[in-house]
């Protein structure tokens, strides 16, 4: 049997998606591009906008022109957010929310009695299925250690679609660390929908705190990141924690999505510039060279030409090094879409321009001061000729080198800055668990 996946959305999504990958193909099934014939086709659905449902649906239609007999399966957000769309979809054959890999399955092989297989997360606790799963490559691996979210931002529909907060233990997440090691895996992301929510609902209860020393302690990968966590969750321990241990790389991405407070207050966030400013600088204090990204909403119901002022102002003053700028688009079952003094279209655009044009020069300014200094970069592919990899705070670095470097943590001497990246020179390979240094190859200017 063959089937295909087509996902749409966030990092979770394209988790999620490697996961049922990983399940079907456990099953003896031969996975197929979206775009070839297949028995089954799934997929794997956003719901953060209202056109991101419009794209599900595209795609469904898409896969029953390649094959009007095939299987097409709707799992994901939109699937679990509102089943009902879906499910009056001519060309959808089975709707599976998130948390039913059983169903999941049952549906791909055309074992399931339901049409609809959705439950509701706010009220029940899907299990999360802990796995490692490379989306860049084979160098990095995300490990998924909490779902859901508890927060409910005025303009997010992720609490009803994901569910309550719900954490891995950290027990599970240490073996998973080990398992992706004996893998060969370099780097680890540990990514959750609510990563600062993290421990709240075990039993006992834990902080994302008490995982990070046991991760500091316990890991046998010499490089970890931590995924986007809301500035109010980063306390003042877990700054200190990363900036104590060499495992971790100094690289937070902190959400801010509006620079100007009462915008923030409409957005129900907890925090305000002030304390976004502060957060930022504590970390900056503990390791002067930190990579803080951010993701920033352009065109929020109610935000003026004065107040985007401000915001745009507040953002231009902060060591960022760089942005995700997302313009607002309504999304229905949410509070914001029911605020009036909406932006006009063209004004959210123009507003999302200039702030990924700061974002571009935040960017390159901020490759620009590794120019000179000696990076640690994990290498995870060729380009253009060029070995290419991330430092540990996040400079994209290019350097000369065979291809035997791939997969191996390097240090590059950075040249000059070429765009947004750094060329360099290798100067030597590190050696996991070893003092002894190996020589690399001289980069061409």
């Amino acid at each position: 049997m063959r089937f295909a996946i087509a996902t749409l959305g966030c990092k979770v999504n394209q988790y999620d998606s490697a996961m049922i990958e990983s399940r079907l193909g456990a099953l003896g099934m031969e996975r197929a591009e979206f775009s070839e014939p297949a028995d089954v086709y799934i997929v794997n659905t956003c719901t953060i906008t209202d056109r991101a449902d419009t794209e599900s649906l595209r795609l469904a239609r898409r896969a029953r022109r390649l094959n009007p007999h095939a299987r097409v399966i709707m799992t994901g957000c939109l699937a679990q957010a509102n089943p009902a769309r879906l499910d009056n979809a001519s060309m959808v054959d089975a709707v599976v929310g998130l948390g039913r890999p059983g169903d999941l399955e049952r549906a791909v092989r055309g074992e399931a009695t339901e049409r609809v297989m959705v439950a509701n997360l706010r009220k029940e606790r899907a299990a999360i299925e802990l796995g490692t799963v490379a989306l860049d490559g084979r160098t990095r691996a995300y490990l998924k250690l909490q779902e859901g979210c508890d927060q409910f931002c005025t303009f997010c529909i992720v609490p009803f679609a994901r569910g309550q907060s719900r954490s891995v233990e950290p027990r599970r997440v240490i073996e998973a660390i080990d398992g992706l090691h004996a893998r060969g895996f370099r780097e680890v992301i540990l990514t959750g929908v609510h990563l600062g929510g993290y421990g709240r609902d075990l039993d006992p209860p834990a902080v994302l705190e008490d995982l990070l020393e046991m991760v500091a302690e316990r890991s046998p990968i010499e490089r970890v990141r931590i995924s986007s966590i809301d500035p109010e969750e980063l306390s003042d321990r877990a700054i200190a924690i990363v900036a104590g241990n060499e495992k971790f790389c100094p690289h937070f991405h902190l959400p801010l999505q509006s620079g100007e407070d009462a915008t923030l207050a409409r957005m129900r966030r907890r925090y305000d510039t002030a304390h976004f400013r502060e957060r930022v600088e504590r970390v900056v204090a503990a390791m002067p060279t930190a990579a803080i990204g951010t993701d920033l909403i352009a065109g929020f119901p109610g935000e003026s030409p004065f107040q985007f002022e401000q915001y745009f102002r507040f953002v231009e003053s902060l060591p960022l090094a760089y942005f995700h700028v997302f313009p607002y688009s309504v999304r229905a079952g949410t509070t914001a879409a029911k605020f009036g003094d909406r932006v006009a279209p063209a004004e959210i655009k123009r507003r999302a321009a200039a702030l990924r044009a700061l974002g571009e020069r935040k960017r390159t300014d901020f490759a620009a001061r590794a120019a000179g200094s000696i990076l640690k970069v994990l290498l995870e592919e060729r380009i253009e000729g060029r070995l290419c990899g991330y430092s540990r705070n996040y400079v994209r670095v290019a350097a000369d080198g065979p291809a035997e470097l791939i997969n191996s943590e390097v240090e590059v001497e950075a040249s000059f800055v070429e765009g947004a990246q750094v060329v360099g020179q290798i100067i030597r390979r590190i050696i996991p668990g070893c003092d002894s240094l190996r020589g690399g190859a001289a980069v061409s200017a």
